[in-house]
């Protein structure tokens, strides 16, 4: 066996530990603990507690803005994707939770006159705020509250 060959086999045999390991610490606390009903020991390396989203603060919990349309009283859902397109390529705006920012009242005014011209085909619009409060524990429970009307 050659020098280069066996430097090769080393560094082939780290990464496959390194990533075996970095896989059971992304998975441990989320998937693991409630396959196996009990804690899995801590591996002490320098690995983030959320495992593929490195440091982003991860929730348990989920909320986004939905907004319906109103016409002839009848409520309909409206897409997001119509609401705010983008022609990126690569990324999605939506699935990144763009709309939520329209739940806030000061973007009230200026949403409702965006929807009116976007979508006259509606009389009015109704901002909602849908809240999951666990989504690993209880992923069908959704809360939805009214935020604002457009008038």
């Amino acid at each position: 066996m050659t020098k280069k060959s066996f430097r090769n086999i080393c560094i082939s045999i780290f990464v496959i530990v390194w990533t075996l390991v970095f896989h059971y610490e992304s998975t441990r606390a989320f998937y693991l603990y409630p396959f196996f009903n009990h804690s899995l020991p801590k591996v002490k390396f320098l690995f983030p507690p959320a495992g593929w989203i490195m440091f982003f603060n991860v929730d348990n919990s989920y909320g986004c803005a939905e907004v319906y349309g109103v016409k002839d009283g009848k409520l309909q859902l409206i897409d997001p994707h119509d609401i705010l397109q983008t022609r990126f390529i690569g990324f999605d705006n939506i699935k990144r939770n763009v709309l939520v920012s329209v739940l806030n009242p000061s973007m009230r005014n200026q949403f409702c006159r965006f929807m009116k011209r976007k979508f006259p085909e509606f009389d009015n619009f109704i901002v909602t705020s849908v809240h999951y409060p666990s989504v690993s524990g209880r992923s069908h429970e959704r809360l939805q509250s009214v935020i604002y009307r457009c008038n």
